[in-house]
């Protein structure tokens, strides 16, 4: 039993190794030295079974997660979490939604964020240039139209803010 414990202590069963762990309590309740190693496992199970803090609530927190869950291959939960994103002013949502489409291989998507993202700084169009999330584009005609260098002339200004 205290095997089977282990056993799935060391698969991420929490629950299934505190039920097998409590058990050995239960049923062997004269092997002191055994059940001191049974607490001392069932103070890891019962951390591991709390509940996580919670989801990430503002933009930073938001765009921070998903920017982890990106570095680290988790595609999935980067897109959840920036589709739950609000939307900003400088694009950072819509170009890391690009940067997972690309990756993902949904290039429509990708370059439909792309565009978003490049509409709302035009920095971004340098940046995804050299991005390597977005080499399956490189090649593509309509990513190498959304990152075309902008000219000085036409270079999107940021809004003048109202003194007070």
């Amino acid at each position: 039993m205290y095997e089977r414990g282990l056993e799935a202590l060391g698969r991420r069963d929490f629950a299934g190794a505190a039920a097998r762990l409590n058990e050995v309590l239960t049923r062997f309740p004269d092997e002191r030295e055994l059940h001191e190693r049974v607490r001392l496992y069932l103070k890891v199970c019962a951390r591991e079974l709390q509940p996580k803090a919670g989801a990430p609530r503002s933009l930073e927190e938001q765009v921070y997660a998903a920017t982890i869950a990106l570095n680290a291959g988790k595609d999935d939960e980067a897109l959840r979490l920036l589709r739950a994103a609000d939307r900003d002013e400088t694009g950072r949502v819509a170009y890391m939604l690009a940067a997972v489409h690309a990756r993902r291989g949904a290039r429509a998507d990708a370059l439909a964020e792309l565009r978003r993202a490049t509409e709302q700084d035009a920095e971004n169009r340098s940046l995804a240039r050299r991005d390597t999330d977005f080499e399956p584009l490189h090649e593509d005609e309509e990513f190498l139209q959304v990152t075309a260098p902008v000219a000085s002339g036409n270079r999107r200004r940021p809004r003048p803010r109202a003194s007070r």
